[in-house]
Protein backbone atom coordinates (compact mmCIF):
# COMPACT_ATOMS: atom_id res chain seq x y z
CA UNK A 1 0.00 0.00 0.00
CA UNK A 2 2.81 2.30 0.60
CA UNK A 3 4.44 2.11 -2.82
CA UNK A 4 0.96 2.58 -4.54
CA UNK A 5 0.31 5.82 -2.51
CA UNK A 6 3.80 7.25 -3.30
CA UNK A 7 2.26 7.61 -6.62
CA UNK A 8 -1.17 7.81 -5.68
CA UNK A 9 -2.12 4.97 -7.53
CA UNK A 10 -5.50 2.91 -6.65
CA UNK A 11 -5.66 -1.22 -7.16
CA UNK A 12 -7.67 -3.84 -6.18
CA UNK A 13 -6.49 -6.14 -3.76
CA UNK A 14 -8.34 -9.82 -4.55
CA UNK A 15 -8.29 -11.18 -0.57
CA UNK A 16 -8.73 -14.26 0.72
CA UNK A 17 -11.37 -14.19 3.60
CA UNK A 18 -9.70 -16.07 5.97
CA UNK A 19 -6.80 -13.30 5.70
CA UNK A 20 -9.72 -10.44 6.33
CA UNK A 21 -10.78 -12.08 9.12
CA UNK A 22 -7.60 -12.01 10.74
CA UNK A 23 -6.26 -8.73 9.71
CA UNK A 24 -9.87 -6.45 9.36
CA UNK A 25 -7.77 -3.63 9.90
CA UNK A 26 -5.39 -3.93 7.08
CA UNK A 27 -8.20 -4.31 5.00
CA UNK A 28 -10.13 -1.13 6.51
CA UNK A 29 -7.17 0.59 5.67
CA UNK A 30 -7.27 -0.59 2.24
CA UNK A 31 -10.96 0.64 1.46
CA UNK A 32 -10.16 3.91 3.28
CA UNK A 33 -6.87 4.62 0.95
CA UNK A 34 -9.33 4.41 -2.02
CA UNK A 35 -8.33 0.86 -2.84
CA UNK A 36 -11.04 -2.22 -3.95
CA UNK A 37 -11.39 -5.26 -2.44
CA UNK A 38 -12.62 -8.62 -4.62
CA UNK A 39 -13.29 -12.47 -3.29
CA UNK A 40 -10.31 -14.93 -3.47
CA UNK A 41 -12.18 -17.70 -1.29
CA UNK A 42 -11.95 -17.87 2.26
CA UNK A 43 -9.23 -20.45 2.35
CA UNK A 44 -7.51 -19.80 -1.20
CA UNK A 45 -9.11 -23.28 -2.69
CA UNK A 46 -8.68 -24.64 -6.43
CA UNK A 47 -12.31 -24.79 -8.12
CA UNK A 48 -10.96 -28.10 -9.99
CA UNK A 49 -10.33 -29.68 -6.58
CA UNK A 50 -13.90 -28.78 -5.30
CA UNK A 51 -17.35 -29.78 -5.67
CA UNK A 52 -19.31 -27.03 -6.84
CA UNK A 53 -21.49 -26.78 -3.67
CA UNK A 54 -18.37 -26.24 -1.38
CA UNK A 55 -16.69 -24.24 -3.74
CA UNK A 56 -19.38 -21.61 -3.55
CA UNK A 57 -19.56 -21.89 -0.24
CA UNK A 58 -16.00 -21.26 0.75
CA UNK A 59 -16.78 -18.01 -2.14
CA UNK A 60 -19.58 -16.87 0.42
CA UNK A 61 -17.82 -16.83 3.90
CA UNK A 62 -15.19 -14.70 1.82
CA UNK A 63 -18.11 -12.36 0.40
CA UNK A 64 -19.51 -12.38 4.10
CA UNK A 65 -16.20 -11.36 5.73
CA UNK A 66 -16.02 -8.48 2.73
CA UNK A 67 -19.49 -7.07 3.47
CA UNK A 68 -18.42 -7.17 7.05
CA UNK A 69 -15.71 -4.98 6.78
CA UNK A 70 -17.80 -2.54 4.59
CA UNK A 71 -20.29 -2.42 7.15
CA UNK A 72 -17.96 -1.59 9.90
CA UNK A 73 -16.78 1.63 7.44
CA UNK A 74 -20.39 2.14 6.75
CA UNK A 75 -19.87 1.93 3.56
CA UNK A 76 -21.93 0.15 0.38
CA UNK A 77 -20.27 -3.21 -1.19
CA UNK A 78 -19.30 -2.10 -4.80
CA UNK A 79 -20.96 -3.66 -7.95
CA UNK A 80 -20.45 -6.05 -9.75
CA UNK A 81 -18.77 -8.76 -6.98
CA UNK A 82 -15.58 -9.26 -8.37
CA UNK A 83 -13.88 -13.04 -7.82
CA UNK A 84 -10.48 -13.92 -8.92
CA UNK A 85 -10.16 -17.95 -8.44
CA UNK A 86 -7.25 -19.17 -6.90
CA UNK A 87 -4.11 -20.35 -9.40
CA UNK A 88 -6.80 -19.36 -11.89
CA UNK A 89 -7.98 -22.93 -11.81
CA UNK A 90 -12.19 -22.86 -11.88
CA UNK A 91 -14.43 -25.13 -13.43
CA UNK A 92 -17.19 -23.64 -16.19
CA UNK A 93 -19.69 -24.64 -14.01
CA UNK A 94 -18.65 -22.82 -11.30
CA UNK A 95 -17.99 -19.92 -13.14
CA UNK A 96 -21.71 -19.99 -14.53
CA UNK A 97 -22.90 -20.51 -10.17
CA UNK A 98 -21.17 -17.21 -9.39
CA UNK A 99 -22.19 -15.25 -12.58
CA UNK A 100 -25.64 -15.95 -11.27
CA UNK A 101 -25.13 -14.58 -7.70
CA UNK A 102 -23.71 -11.31 -9.64
CA UNK A 103 -19.70 -11.95 -9.59
CA UNK A 104 -17.61 -10.65 -12.22
CA UNK A 105 -15.08 -13.61 -13.11
CA UNK A 106 -11.55 -11.74 -13.30
CA UNK A 107 -8.38 -13.43 -14.51
CA UNK A 108 -4.85 -11.78 -14.96
CA UNK A 109 -2.93 -10.89 -18.22
CA UNK A 110 0.23 -10.44 -16.90
CA UNK A 111 1.66 -12.56 -13.57
CA UNK A 112 4.71 -11.69 -11.52
CA UNK A 113 5.06 -14.33 -10.10
CA UNK A 114 6.63 -12.91 -6.92
CA UNK A 115 5.68 -15.92 -4.86
CA UNK A 116 7.96 -17.83 -6.67
CA UNK A 117 11.30 -17.73 -3.65
CA UNK A 118 13.30 -18.48 -7.41
CA UNK A 119 12.19 -16.32 -8.88
CA UNK A 120 14.83 -13.73 -11.06
CA UNK A 121 13.23 -10.48 -10.14
CA UNK A 122 15.35 -8.63 -13.16
CA UNK A 123 13.44 -11.01 -16.25
CA UNK A 124 10.37 -10.93 -14.36
CA UNK A 125 10.47 -6.95 -14.00
CA UNK A 126 11.51 -6.92 -17.82
CA UNK A 127 9.16 -9.05 -18.98
CA UNK A 128 6.22 -7.35 -16.73
CA UNK A 129 6.74 -3.70 -18.41
CA UNK A 130 7.62 -5.30 -22.08
CA UNK A 131 4.29 -6.78 -22.10
CA UNK A 132 2.41 -4.09 -20.53
CA UNK A 133 -0.58 -2.60 -22.59
CA UNK A 134 -3.50 -0.58 -21.89
CA UNK A 135 -5.87 -2.76 -20.03
CA UNK A 136 -3.90 -5.39 -18.33
CA UNK A 137 -4.09 -6.89 -15.14
CA UNK A 138 -1.52 -7.70 -13.47
CA UNK A 139 -1.28 -10.05 -10.27
CA UNK A 140 1.31 -8.86 -7.38
CA UNK A 141 1.13 -10.78 -3.93
CA UNK A 142 0.90 -9.33 -0.58
CA UNK A 143 2.52 -12.14 1.64
CA UNK A 144 5.13 -13.08 3.34
CA UNK A 145 6.17 -15.78 0.57
CA UNK A 146 5.91 -12.82 -1.93
CA UNK A 147 7.58 -10.10 0.37
CA UNK A 148 11.37 -9.99 -0.82
CA UNK A 149 10.38 -9.97 -4.95
CA UNK A 150 7.28 -8.01 -4.53
CA UNK A 151 9.88 -5.45 -3.04
CA UNK A 152 12.37 -5.93 -5.79
CA UNK A 153 9.68 -5.70 -8.79
CA UNK A 154 6.81 -3.48 -7.80
CA UNK A 155 8.46 -0.11 -7.70
CA UNK A 156 10.39 -0.39 -10.29
CA UNK A 157 7.24 -1.46 -12.51
CA UNK A 158 5.05 1.23 -11.17
CA UNK A 159 8.11 3.75 -12.16
CA UNK A 160 8.59 2.49 -15.49
CA UNK A 161 4.89 2.22 -16.20
CA UNK A 162 4.60 5.72 -15.12
CA UNK A 163 7.41 6.66 -17.57
CA UNK A 164 5.76 5.20 -20.32
CA UNK A 165 2.19 7.12 -19.86
CA UNK A 166 0.08 4.50 -18.35
CA UNK A 167 -2.50 5.47 -15.22
CA UNK A 168 -3.62 2.71 -13.04
CA UNK A 169 -7.04 2.05 -11.75
CA UNK A 170 -9.46 -0.47 -9.94
CA UNK A 171 -11.47 -2.34 -11.98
Amino acid sequence: MDELKKHQIKATFFCVGDNLKKFPEVAKNLLTEGHQIGNHTMHHIKGWKHNNGDYLKDVENCENEIREIHEQLDNERAQPLLFRPPYGQIKPSQIKLLRTKGYEIIQWSDLSCDYDKHLNCEKSLSALVKNAKPGSIVVFHDSKKAEHQLKQILPRYLEALLKEGFTFQTL
